[in-house]
C-alpha cells in the first residue's frame, strides 16, 4: 500500500513540477537534463510499445499520453524564452542537435527539419488518428456481439460465472481504452501542429530581436536563432516521433497474447517460399546494367538460403509432429480411460434440428442463448435452485424444425416450429378464425395455429395471442425446467446451499448440518418440495424445521409435512391465485380408509388398497377435477396431513399438475369453497 501511496505523490510532484517549468525560467543546465529526460521517457514508452502483448497491457497509455504531451510541450514554452532571451544558447542539448542536422549547412538543416515535421504529422500522427476512430467505432459495434458470445460460452459450460465475469469486464476495459485512444490521438495531432506554430515563431522572434535588440546583420541573426529553434525542434520532435510511432503501434495490433517482435518472426517468415522467391526476383533485378552486383547477390543469397533453410525446419517440424500425433492417439487408445469424457451425461440439453440452427448463433441473429442464460437466472429465482448449464446442439438426423429436451441424457419432451411463422393461440374472445397451420401448443396443449409473419396485426386484432418461436421454445424449456427439478438438486447444488445460508445463519446451518442430517437426508427433503413445485428459496426456514423434528424422526417424507406446514404461508400464495381456494375434499371415511391403510416400512410409507378401491378413488378423482375445470377454476385436492402424502400419489395418476394440500398449509386468511367430496 504504500508503494502506491509514493507513485502517486510522485505523480503529483511531477504535475506541479511541469506547471513550474512553464511559470519560471529555466537555466540551461536543467534544461538539458530535462530534454534528456523527456528523450528517456519517450523512448521507454515505444520499446514497452513493442513488447506488450495486448493493447490492454498498456490501457494507461492515453492518460501517460496526455502527460508526456503536457511535459514537452511546457519544455518547448521553456526553451523558447531561454532561446529568444539568452541570445540563442538554450543550452548544450539544442546547440549538439541543431548541430548535428544543419551539418555546416543551414539550408539542408532547414529542409531535414521540415521533411520531420511533414512525417510527424502528415503519415504517423494522421495515420494513428484514423485507426484509433475506426478502432473506437468497431470496438463499440462489437460490444453486443462479444457479449453475447460470452453468455453464449457461459450457458454451454465452456466458462464459469468467474471467467464470463472476467470477459465482461476485459470487453468493457477494450472498449474504454480505444474510446480513450481516439481521444488521445487528438493531442499527439495537436502536439504536431504545436511544434510547427512554435518553430515558426523562434525563427520570426529571434531574427526580430537579433537584427533589432543586438544590432546584428541578418545572415547571422539567422544563423543563431534557426541554428537554435532546429535543435529545439529536433529535440522536441524526435521524442514526440517515438510517441507518435508507440501510439500507431498500439492501435494497429491485432495480434494476441504475442509481443509484436513475436508476430513478425511468425507471420513474416511463415511463408518460406515467398522468401526464396524474393531472391531469385533479386537475381534477376541485379542483372540490370548499372546496378551494383555484389550488395544484390549477397542479399539475394541470404534470402534463398534462408528460405530454403526455413521450409526444410518446416517439413521437418511437421514429420517430427505428425509422428507424435500418431504415437499420443496410439497412446490413447490404449488408455481405458479414454472413453471417459463420452461417459459424461448433461443434465440438461436442448437437440435442435438444423432449421433452427439460426435461433441458436448470435452471428446470424438469434438469441436462444441469451433467453436460456434469463430462463437459468428466472428458475433460480423462482424455484431457489442453482440450474445447470443447458447444453444447446445440433442434430442433423433430427426433422428441420424439430427440437427435443433431454433430462440426464433422456428425452423428457419434443416438439416442433415453424421458424419463419408465428404461434397464434386463441384468448378465448376471437371474433372469427384466421388461416394457419394447425398445431399443438407444446408448454399447454393447447390448440394453435401457425401463421405468417405478415398476419400478427390482424391476428392480435381477431383476438389471437401471438407467440415468436424462441418464445415457444424457452417457454417450453422453462416448463420442463420446473417439473424436473427435483432431478436437476444434486448434493454439491446442495452444499452450494447450505454454504450459502451459512455466511448468514452460522449458528444455524452448524446444529443442524452435518450434526443432525447430512446432504443426502436435506437433499431429499429439498427433492420433494421441488417434485410438488414447492421454492426452496426460504432455507432458513427449511432447515430450522429440519433442526426442530430432526430429533423426532428422520423420514424424508415425515420431515417434508412438517417442512411444508412450515411453509404455509408461502405455498398458500403460490398455488391459489384468486381470492378463495377452490378445493376437493375427501369423505371423512375415505381419508379414515387411507389412513389405516398406510404401511411403514425401510423405505418409507406406503399405501395397501385393494386395487378396485384404488380404481374407484381415481375415476372418482378425476370426475371431480373435470367438474371443477368446466366451472372455470384450478382445483385443488384438500386433505388432512396424515393422508396427504398418499393421495397426493393417486391424484399424480389424474393429473401431474394437481396441487394437494393439507389443512395445516393453508394460511387462516384463505377462503375455502368446496368444489366437490371423493367417496368411495
Amino acid at each position: 500500500m504504500g508503494k502506491f501511496k509514493i507513485s502517486n505523490v510522485f505523480v503529483a510532484a511531477a504535475m506541479l513540477a511541469i506547471i513550474f517549468i512553464i511559470i519560471f525560467p529555466l537555466p540551461t543546465v536543467a534544461m538539458d537534463t530535462l530534454l534528456i529526460i523527456n528523450i528517456a521517457i519517450s523512448l521507454i514508452v515505444l520499446l514497452f510499445s513493442l513488447y506488450i502483448k495486448n493493447p490492454l497491457d498498456f490501457s494507461v497509455f492515453p492518460t501517460l499520453l496526455l502527460f508526456v504531451t503536457f511535459f514537452r510541450l511546457s519544455l518547448n514554452l521553456s526553451s523558447t524564452r531561454l532561446i529568444l532571451s539568452n541570445g540563442g544558447n538554450a543550452g548544450n542539448v539544442i546547440r549538439t542537435f541543431g548541430g548535428v542536422v544543419i551539418g555546416g549547412n543551414l539550408v539542408i538543416g532547414v529542409v531535414v527539419f521540415l521533411i520531420i515535421m511533414v512525417i510527424q504529422f502528415m503519415v504517423i500522427t494522421k495515420g494513428a488518428e484514423r485507426v484509433a476512430e475506426v478502432a473506437a467505432r468497431f470496438t463499440l459495434d462489437a460490444m453486443p456481439g462479444k457479449q453475447m458470445a460470452i453468455d453464449a460460452d457461459l450457458n454451454s459450460g465452456i466458462i464459469d460465472e468467474a471467467q464470463a465475469r472476467e470477459r465482461r469486464l476485459e470487453v468493457s476495459r477494450e472498449a474504454d481504452f480505444h474510446g480513450a485512444m481516439d481521444g488521445a490521438s487528438k493531442f499527439v495531432k495537436g502536439d504536431a501542429i504545436a511544434g510547427i506554430i512554435i518553430t515558426i515563431i523562434n525563427v520570426t522572434g529571434g531574427l526580430l530581436i537579433g537584427v533589432i535588440s543586438l544590432n546584428m546583420d541578418i545572415g547571422t541573426a539567422a544563423n543563431v536563432y534557426i541554428l537554435a529553434t532546429i535543435g529545439d525542434g529536433i529535440v522536441s520532435q524526435l521524442p514526440a516521433l517515438m510517441i507518435s510511432m508507440s501510439s500507431g503501434i498500439i492501435v494497429t495490433r491485432s495480434g494476441q497474447d504475442t509481443a509484436f517482435g513475436e508476430e513478425v518472426a511468425s507471420q513474416l517468415f511463415a511463408q518460406p517460399t515467398a522468401i526464396t522467391l524474393a531472391g531469385a526476383l533479386l537475381l534477376v533485378i541485379s542483372l540490370i546494367p548499372g546496378l551494383p552486383k555484389l550488395p544484390m547477390w549477397l542479399i539475394a543469397a541470404v534470402l534463398i538460403g534462408g528460405g530454403i533453410a526455413m521450409r526444410s525446419r518446416r517439413i521437418k517440424a511437421a514429420e517430427v509432429t505428425v509422428e507424435s500425433l500418431e504415437q499420443a492417439e496410439a497412446e490413447e487408445k490404449r488408455k481405458p480411460e479414454s472413453v471417459m469424457d463420452d461417459l459424461t451425461v448433461d443434465p440438461i440439453t436442448l437437440v435442435v434440428g438444423y432449421g433452427l440452427i439460426p435461433m441458436v448463433d448470435p452471428k446470424q441473429g438469434g438469441d436462444l442463448l441469451e433467453r436460456i442464460v434469463m430462463i437459468r437466472k428466472q428458475c433460480a429465482l423462482d424455484l431457489g435452485i442453482i440450474v445447470p448449464r443447458v447444453r444447446v446442439r445440433d442434430d442433423i438426423s433430427r426433422p428441420a424444425n424439430s427440437y427435443s429436451i433431454m433430462i440426464k441424457g433422456v428425452e423428457v419432451a419434443e416438439a416442433e416450429v415453424i421458424a419463419d411463422h408465428l404461434l397464434a393461440l386463441s384468448t378465448g374472445e376471437t371474433e372469427e378464425e384466421i388461416y394457419g397451420i394447425p398445431t399443438i401448443e407444446p408448454t399447454f396443449g393447447l390448440p394453435a395455429l401457425w401463421i405468417a409473419k405478415a398476419e400478427r396485426e390482424n391476428a392480435e386484432l381477431l383476438g389471437y395471442s401471438t407467440v415468436d418461436p424462441p418464445s415457444v421454445i424457452a417457454t417450453h424449456l422453462t416448463k420442463v425446467i420446473e417439473r424436473h427439478a427435483h432431478e436437476l438438486l444434486d448434493r454439491q447444488q446442495v452444499l452450494a446451499l447450505i454454504d450459502n445460508l451459512k455466511r448468514k445463519q452460522p449458528a444455524l446451518v452448524d446444529e443442524v448440518v452435518p450434526k443432525m442430517f447430512n446432504l443426502g437426508e436435506v437433499q431429499k427433503v429439498l427433492a420433494n418440495l421441488l417434485q410438488e413445485n414447492i421454492p426452496i428459496r426460504d432455507m432458513t426456514t427449511i432447515i430450522e424445521t429440519l433442526g426442530d423434528y430432526g430429533g423426532i424422526t428422520r423420514d424424508a417424507e415425515l420431515l417434508t409435512e412438517y417442512v411444508r406446514a412450515a411453509l404455509k404461508r408461502m405455498i398458500s400464495k403460490r398455488f391459489i391465485t384468486d381470492d378463495a381456494a377452490y378445493v376437493i375434499t375427501l369423505d371423512p371415511q375415505l381419508e379414515q380408509l387411507i389412513a389405516e391403510s398406510t404401511k411403514q416400512s425401510e423405505r418409507g410409507a406406503y399405501l395397501s388398497l385393494e386395487p378396485g378401491n384404488i380404481r374407484s378413488i381415481y375415476e372418482r378423482t378425476r370426475d371431480c377435477v373435470d367438474d371443477s375445470k368446466e366451472r372455470g377454476h384450478i382445483p385443488i385436492i384438500l386433505v388432512s396431513p396424515l393422508v396427504r402424502r398418499q393421495v397426493r400419489k393417486i391424484a399424480e395418476q389424474v393429473s401431474p399438475e394437481l396441487s394437494v394440500l393439507s389443512y395445516s398449509e393453508l394460511d387462516p386468511s384463505v377462503d375455502v369453497v368446496s368444489e366437490g367430496v371423493v367417496k368411495l
